[in-house]
């Protein structure tokens, strides 16, 4: 699904640029006087995103008829003004109750005092994990939906090249992921057998890549206490990632940047496998039909990994009627609120009981294997204000290691910088 793609490149891109300025300018005051006057103010980044937008308002406009205390009132905004918005009434205290956010932002803008944490009636342990946004032991935020990444490949390709189809249960090994790159590229059907998106750009790179250093063992951060990266980051088993990492590319396995558009080339027969996510299964499926295989990531050596996390509703600190806010967001996870969500946006539904409203996620649909993967696989990305700068680091270390920088150097000086950062924030500390 294009548009999921594009909302994950997109949001957390604003927000590395915006995150030196929040961790500059420090705490800020939100309040704005919305929802003092029985009409809370919700805001959304999906101007330019006609189905889910439809949705989010058929599920206000439900609520809105459900009770005559409050009303909510919807602005839309395009996704790549959307972060940079946000900040700017925070700076001026006209944030309205309600907003969605994507979840890495969560923290610093917890941290930022945008957001209170949640009081809800709705029992969010039905959720998936990566469904809700937490920092410093609170929940700040709830999505009705998260998306998986997964690899894609044509039965008669890994049949050709006699290589066995991972499943959940059994993914491919280290040893065997590279055994069965090479029994591909013998075929001679492909330049590179493989294409992991090396092209793209933003939270991309984060998103898609950090799973595998995590697989291996290694991570973005010490998770312990946030304060520092050294040795998860720029240890031995982050070296032995990284070495991995570009010895994909100089054993010829995949491109040192791949097209524009990997989903594009590899329904035109110019990858073998390709790592993307659960949005371009329905184009895949549609294009392949029954030849299609939906592939778990490998298991580098601690299990697969993908990233959890989409966009998630919170509400803001300054708001004038926070229980209300809150009642809305308790309505919106009700089961067929969560599946018309989903459905519209053809994400993984939030809860088991919104996928069994959903035929393509409910057990043995179509997609019910994305909700296995992230149900399975999913890690955060780091839970901490600091994460926009993470993020931003980790994607020019990866591009550094792609274009065949030494790891260690390009590792070690990320570890550097993110550790400067941290300690010039006071560790952000609440």
């Amino acid at each position: 699904m294009k548009t999921a793609l594009r909302r994950l490149l997109a949001a957390s891109v604003a927000a590395a640029a915006i995150g030196g300025s929040l961790a500059a300018c420090g705490k800020s005051t939100t309040g704005s006087g919305d929802g003092a006057n029985g009409t809370l103010t919700l805001w959304t980044h999906n101007a330019g995103n006609a189905a889910e937008l439809a949705a989010d308002q058929s599920v206000v406009d439900a609520f809105n008829k459900s009770q005559s205390k409050v009303q909510i009132k919807v602005q839309a905004f395009p996704q790549d003004s959307y972060n940079n918005s946000v900040v700017a009434a925070a700076a001026a205290h006209k944030l309205p109750c309600l907003l969605d956010i994507d979840e890495p932002n969560v923290p610093n803008w917890a941290w930022s005092k945008y957001l209170q944490p949640l009081n809800l009636s709705a029992d969010l342990s039905k959720n998936l994990p990566s469904t809700v946004g937490k920092w410093s032991g609170q929940t700040y935020s709830v999505g009705l939906y998260d998306v998986s990444l997964a690899m894609l490949a044509r039965a008669s390709d890994l049949k050709a090249a006699g290589v066995r189809v991972p499943t959940t249960d059994k993914p491919w090994t280290k040893d065997e992921f590279s055994a069965a790159l090479a029994s591909l590229k013998k075929l001679g059907k492909w330049d590179h057998p493989l294409d992991l998106g090396t092209g793209g750009t933003g939270e991309w790179l984060p998103y898609a890549y950090s799973p595998f250093l995590q697989s291996f063992g290694g991570d973005l951060v010490n998770r312990t206490d946030y304060q520092s990266a050294d040795g998860a980051l720029n240890g031995d088993k982050a070296v032995a990632w990284a070495q991995w990492f570009h010895g994909l590319v100089s054993s010829g396995y995949m491109a040192q940047k791949s097209g524009q558009d990997p989903t594009k080339d590899f329904l035109n027969g110019k990858s073998a496998i390709l790592y993307t996510g659960s949005w371009a299964a329905d184009q895949a499926r549609k294009a392949l039909g029954k030849d299609l295989v939906v592939l778990p990531p490998p298991d580098l050596g601690t299990g697969p990994k993908v990233g959890g996390g989409s966009w998630q509703w919170g509400v803001t600190a300054g708001c004038q009627n926070s229980q209300a806010a809150m009642d809305f967001l308790s309505f919106m996870l009700k089961p067929e609120n969560v599946a018309k969500v989903a459905q519209a946006t053809g994400t993984i539904p939030a809860t088991e009981e919104a996928s069994a409203l959903d035929p393509a996620y409910a057990p043995g649909g179509e997609d019910s294997i994305f909700r296995q993967f992230s149900k399975s696989y999913a890690v955060m990305r780091p839970e901490t204000p600091a994460y926009p700068y993470i993020a931003t680091e980790f994607g020019k270390t990866v591009q550094d290691i792609l274009s065949g920088g030494d790891p260690k150097s390009a590792l070690d000086k990320a570890t550097k910088d993110i550790n400067d950062n941290i300690k010039s924030n006071n560790g952000y500390k609440s």
